[in-house]
């Protein structure tokens, strides 16, 4: 679908169509960071247009959304998660508790809140271990990795393929403290990324808002967070690009999402969504799982 909104009036629509109420315009202000010249100007057009009026977004103005509309979510769920041995030699990683709740539940249901309902996860290690979510999820489609054992997490992206367009990737294995970070509207491709001075971790260099280098470790650099979204026409790309540097040399060592930001870069400008520390949390290893949760702790 073609994209008709200016970047303003997304914004401005994506606001109202997720508030329970009538927005004032310092509420927009507040929410969409623009400023109340910008909101006052972007709100007359809006009118204009027919879709929204009196702060209430109207169904004309949801209609215009819906090219912006998360339409599915993939989970990349097929690995071993080595490091939080020896937990995970009877449990995959997104099934582990944490204070009772499977890790990937948090996940699941900050998606079907946001309205994302068709589901995707891709599995691998203990594969038949991931039934016991239908239970509670019944909507749940799973995809089979083969390859889990062989080749890096771009085997499950591969699995995949053809769900990117218009849809969530998630790592699997995410604590998420606030489910309002999964949104339903995205005016384009992007990454969740938290701001930081310095990081050891997996990490983005920015420019103007678009992730110009995925590395490890760095200063004043946006640390990477496991969940991205793909919109149509760039999940059109990675359906090709995904195969093709899979089958290149060294390809089955990648990481999936080196496939846009790295070995096919040319072909995306991925913006960086912030989120913060206390948004959500990678559980990395054994000693890491304890200090969340004492119970492991024995």
């Amino acid at each position: 679908m073609k994209k008709d909104l200016t970047r303003k009036q997304f914004d401005l629509l994506a606001a109202l169509a997720e508030a329970e109420g009538p927005l004032t315009q310092r509420a927009l202000q507040e929410r969409t960071g623009h400023s109340l010249g910008i909101v006052n100007r972007t709100m007359k057009e809006l009118k204009e247009k027919g879709f929204a009026d009196g702060g209430v977004i109207l169904a004309k103005g949801r209609e215009a959304l819906e090219p912006y509309t998360a339409k599915r979510a993939v989970f990349i769920a097929a690995g071993f998660g080595s490091r939080l041995v020896p937990i995970t030699l009877n449990t995959p990683k997104p099934l582990v508790r944490v204070h009772g709740k499977r890790i990937i539940d948090g996940l699941i249901d900050a998606c079907l809140k946001a309205g994302v309902t068709e589901i995707y996860i891709v599995r691998g290690y203990l594969a038949e271990q991931f039934d016991q979510l239908l239970y509670k999820y019944p909507m749940i489609r799973f995809l089979e990795n083969p390859f889990f054992n062989e080749a890096n997490n771009i085997s499950s992206a591969l699995a995949a393929k053809d769900l990117l367009k218009n849809a969530y990737v998630f790592e699997a294995d995410l604590l998420l403290s606030n489910p309002d970070v999964i949104k339903r509207y995205h005016y384009t491709s992007d990454f969740l990324a938290i701001k930081k001075d310095r990081t050891d971790d997996w990490c983005f260099t920015v420019k103007d808002g678009i992730i110009a280098e995925e590395k490890v470790g760095g200063l004043d650099c946006w640390q990477m967070v496991g969940i991205s979204y793909w919109d149509e026409a760039d999940g059109k790309k990675l359906e090709k690009d995904i195969p093709e540097v899979y089958d290149s040399p060294g390809g089955k060592e990648r990481y999936w999402e080196q496939v846009p930001l790295v070995f096919r870069k040319q072909n995306y400008a991925v913006e960086v969504r912030e989120c913060f520390d206390e948004d959500i949390v990678e559980i990395d290893t054994f000693r890491e799982l304890k200090a969340i949760d004492r119970s492991y702790d024995v």
